[in-house]
């Protein structure tokens, strides 16, 4: 039964849900539903209900049923009058939609003239259902189609129609905002059609038939005062960039020119470079209200939407800057195309984000130019859904499709799109239909796959061509006027060219070469050690915040003795094992005033509950972290669980690492085995960014690794792939040991005067292991070791001189990881004395000058390489010539047969390939 008492705000979204289901089919509902209903639009239409059976009740009855019908005439216009929507230009208007024929609602023709009571349609009160049909066409079924009624939370979609119906979606704007449309339109199309034909056959990934793109970014940089944008981290692929680089952010027209010509070499540049149109570029520009908005556009590789995650991580890292906490200050805009939307896996990890605590920007406004095509695919054959857009109904997103001829309209869903980002902190979509005059580049010839298409397409006039007949028309301009302003960008194009081809502008350019490039030039790697070592009272300090909680925080158990035992460790100088040096390396960076973030699946407490960032009351699950209170002058440390995702977590810390390089920013796997996830970001951002577009990262990768048993997908973050990636300094490749290693190196990262990208293999059994443990002077003093030499033969305070091959040592085996404690132990339960174990700490870069002076020490000794993985994996390909380089001989090789799957899946097999390498190590 229906409750009297007054609704909740969860009683009022059921009863509107139970509305709606009415609206669409009055049977969905149960009777008394059904009566609560009727009885509601008997009210609102101000009759009075008759009883059956009276002289005036079928009347009164057939009156309120067509005044619900009407509502439900609303209802149907909002939900679905974008199907009516004229959205494709090449297309005529479609069909009427049959689902808003009259006779759908048991209406007619003669009820046309009838006023009915609109709800909350406009300002409610009644309206003629002629008038209220014409309204609600003009709203949402001319060139402007909305979805949003997936929107869960009643307020948003009641702003969306205020804002939508009292317009009825129609533009409103003044002559100079039309010519501004209109300029720049022209501006676009006319860089396009000399590039076509001054540069005839190069690729440039043209935006012809796409151009509206142009006039609705500037529509959004003009706004973005008002909005109270500062700031706008822009990721797009190479489809019209050239255009955005021209027409946006204001790049020299002769230098993009001079990118074209035959011959070009940038003078300048370092690393191997990448096309123009993969460039990242930077822009403060001028609005006409005087203020100025930054303008960020993010280097992409040709993998489309996988630069998405990356701006996501910008932006955040840029309101951190900025200290924009209510995050309205820097907007995220990414520009895709509407195959890769619909296809590539990384737009939904990357939607997630939207409202998640470690990841949210604030919303993301998305322009999608809707080619209606994928390269030759068409939407047929590549999506499932009806629009490109669907998959951003999983965050309940609005989404705006709006016909690309209409530049008027696509401004005006710009401006909306943005406030509804201001206003409710949430992702907006924008579906421009529009098409793409050439192939997938200039060489392409579309009419192979679509010729009737094609041939639409050869015919159809340009955007600027529509909007100056419109204005002509409605005498906003004059003809002379629109040719005017096409001779105006024609002449600064042939200056520009002229400039170009004569190389006046190398004058400039040779000292403002990369004004506007985001390219970030730093010191070459070097192996002089980073002063890593910390005093003792600061290490103090670090361990009493780390080991204390609040008086009245009640602790579970195990984490109570968890943090006894750091204490104790402390106490006793040792011993200090990994997640206890791990701590010790955030905290002592912490109150140096370097900032800290650790994001990944299950990074807080720990895939092997070995870190517990976060400690949480067992009573009342209170959040207590103490690593945010260590000293009142210490800097932020955040720590977040991520998304069950790796190529769009990935991209997003790699995008925060960017723009903050001066926080310590670290992405963790749940296992390494599950890094392949990110790839793409791995392969064209983390290793190549810095050769492609110089682009520094000191990003941390902590990918767990090592063969303990537990199957093909538990064991290896596959090292060899990072190794065949490293050239040229790009990355730091670690094998670690000890905590005192992974302490030292975690802070090298941040005291040295260059950013490398760190990848880790970090450990599993290790993390417990007795062996695997530092003392605490360790942390106190020294450095980050590359290679550590046999600590059985190398020389300390007490220790005599080091030992030679003479002194007896016959065989010098060499290894990284946790394979050292194996080798070690089967070395001392066989009582073996003349082998000594080297670890290489770093595989890349390889500190060949260490390796050098060990090669002198133990010079003739056997040498042998040994590794827990497969033969064509790990360090052993990458490593075998540069051993024999420096050695001057051949190494042996102790490990694992080649194997097509990482690691066996049957722990007492693993257990006699285990020991089966580690005897081969020692030649046994």
């Amino acid at each position: 039964m229906i409750s009297a008492t007054l609704p909740t705000r969860a009683n009022a979204d059921l009863i509107e849900e139970y509305y709606r289901r009415w609206l669409e089919n009055p049977e969905s509902v149960d009777p008394t539903w059904r009566a609560f209903f009727q009885g509601f639009t008997l009210g609102l239409s101000g009759q009075t209900p008759v009883l059956a059976g009276s002289a005036s009740a079928a009347p009164a009855l057939i009156d309120s049923l067509k005044q619900s019908q009407v509502h439900s005439l609303i209802y149907h216009y909002r939900a679905i009058g974008h199907s009516q929507a004229h959205l494709d230009p090449l297309g005529d208007p479609p069909p009427p939609a049959p689902r808003l024929a009259l006779g759908e609602f048991g209406l007619g023709d003669a009820d046309l003239e009838t006023f009915f009571d609109i709800g909350h349609y406009l300002d409610g009160g009644q309206m003629q259902l002629a008038d209220l049909i014409a309204g609600l066409k003009q709203t949402y079924c001319r060139h402007i189609g909305v979805e949003y009624l997936h929107l869960q939370e009643t307020e948003i979609r009641r702003w969306l129609q205020t804002r939508m119906e009292p317009r009825r979606n129609q533009p409103n704007f003044t002559k100079e905002q039309q010519l501004r449309i209109l300029r720049r339109l022209h501006k676009a199309e006319l860089f396009e059609h000399y590039l076509h034909t001054k540069y005839v056959g190069q690729k440039r990934f043209s935006l012809e038939g796409g151009e509206t793109l142009i006039p609705a970014l500037d529509t959004i940089v003009e706004h973005c005062p008002r909005a109270g944008v500062d700031e706008i981290v822009l990721g797009m692929a190479h489809r019209g960039r050239l255009n955005v680089l021209a027409s946006i952010l204001r790049k020299s027209f002769a230098f993009i020119f001079e990118e074209f010509a035959e011959g070009f070499i940038p003078e300048t540049v370092e690393g191997d470079g990448d096309v123009k149109y993969h460039l990242g570029y930077e822009a403060v520009l001028d609005t006409t209200s005087g203020h100025k908005v930054e303008v960020h556009l993010a280097a992409n590789p040709s993998h489309l939407e996988a630069v998405d995650a990356v701006v996501e991580g910008k932006a955040r890292a840029r309101q951190r800057i900025r200290g924009d906490t209510q995050r309205r200050r820097v907007l995220p805009l990414l520009v895709h195309g509407d195959a890769a939307f619909a296809g590539q896996g990384i737009v939904a990890e990357v939607l997630n984000f939207s409202l998640l605590p470690g990841y949210r920007t604030g919303g993301t406004v998305h322009i999608i130019v809707n080619n209606q095509i994928g390269f030759t695919t068409n939407p047929a054959e590549a999506r499932s859904s009806h629009y490109c857009t669907d998959i951003a109904k999983m965050i309940e997103a609005p989404i705006f499709h709006v016909n690309g001829d209409d530049p008027e309209a696509v401004c005006y869903v710009a401006e909306l799109a943005l406030e509804f980002r201001q206003q409710f902190q949430r992702d907006v979509v924008i579906d421009m239909v529009c098409y793409r005059r050439h192939g997938h580049n200039e060489s392409d010839e579309p009419a192979f796959t679509q010729p009737l298409l094609y041939r639409r397409i050869a015919a159809h006039p340009p955007p600027s061509e529509i909007l100056s007949r419109k204005l002509i028309a409605e005498g906003a301009i004059t003809a002379a006027e629109s040719g005017a302003i096409k001779a105006e960008y024609g002449a600064a194009l042939d200056e520009a060219l002229a400039r170009a081809r004569k190389k006046l502008d190398r004058q400039i350019d040779d000292v403002k070469r990369f004004e506007g490039s985001t390219a970030v030039f730093q010191q070459a790697y070097y192996f002089a050690p980073a002063a890593t070592a910390v005093p003792p009272a600061r290490l103090e300090q670090c361990v009493h915040g780390l080991t204390r909680v609040p008086a009245h925080f009640k602790l579970n158990p195990k984490i109570k003795r968890f943090l006894e035992t750091r204490a104790q460790a402390f106490r006793e100088g040792g011993p200090v094992d990994w997640s206890f040096g791990e701590a010790l390396a955030f905290g002592t960076l912490l109150l140096e005033g370097t900032p800290v973030r650790l994001s990944g699946q299950d990074s807080e407490r720990g895939t092997f509950s070995q870190r517990h960032a976060a400690l949480y009351d067992i009573d009342t699950r209170e959040r207590y972290v103490p690593l945010l209170n260590l000293g009142e002058k210490q800097a932020q440390f955040c720590v977040y669980n991520s998304s069950l995702s790796e190529a769009g977590v990935l991209g997003f810390d790699y995008g925060y690492s960017l723009d903050y390089p001066q926080m310590l920013c670290l992405w963790e796997a749940q296992f390494g085995d599950f890094a392949n996830g990110a790839q793409t970001i791995i392969d064209q951002f983390i290793a190549g960014s810095e050769s492609k577009w110089q682009r520094v990262s000191g990003i941390v990768l902590l990918l767990p690794h090592g063969y303990e048993g537990q199957g093909p997908e538990h064991s290896s973050a596959r090292l060899e792939r990072f190794l065949q990636l490293c050239a040229e300094g790009n990355l730091q490749v670690c094998n670690l040991t000890t905590p005192a290693q992974y302490f030292h190196a975690l802070r090298r990262q941040m005291r040295r005067d260059f950013r490398k990208p760190l990848v880790v293999m970090s450990p599993k059994s290790l993390l417990r292991h007795p062996a695997a443990t530092s003392r605490l002077d360790e942390f106190t003093s020294g450095a980050f070791q590359e290679i550590l030499d046999d600590p059985l033969f190398a020389p300390d305070a007490s220790s005599p001189a080091p030992a030679t091959a003479g002194d007896g040592v016959e065989r010098l085996i060499l290894c990284s990881g946790k394979v050292y404690y194996d080798l070690i132990d089967y070395r001392a339960k066989n009582r073996i004395t003349d082998a000594v174990i080297i670890r290489v700490e770093q595989l890349y870069p390889l500190h060949r000058n260490r390796l050098a002076e060990l090669c002198d020490k133990y010079d003739g000794a056997t040498l042998v390489w040994c590794q827990e993985e497969s033969q064509n994996m790990g360090a052993w390909s990458f490593l075998a010539p540069q051993l024999e380089h420096i050695f001057g001989r051949k190494a042996f090789y102790a490990g694992r047969d080649a194997s097509a799957s990482p690691a066996v899946g049957h722990l007492v097999r693993h257990k006699l390939e285990q020991a089966a390498l580690v005897r081969a190590a020692f030649g046994v």
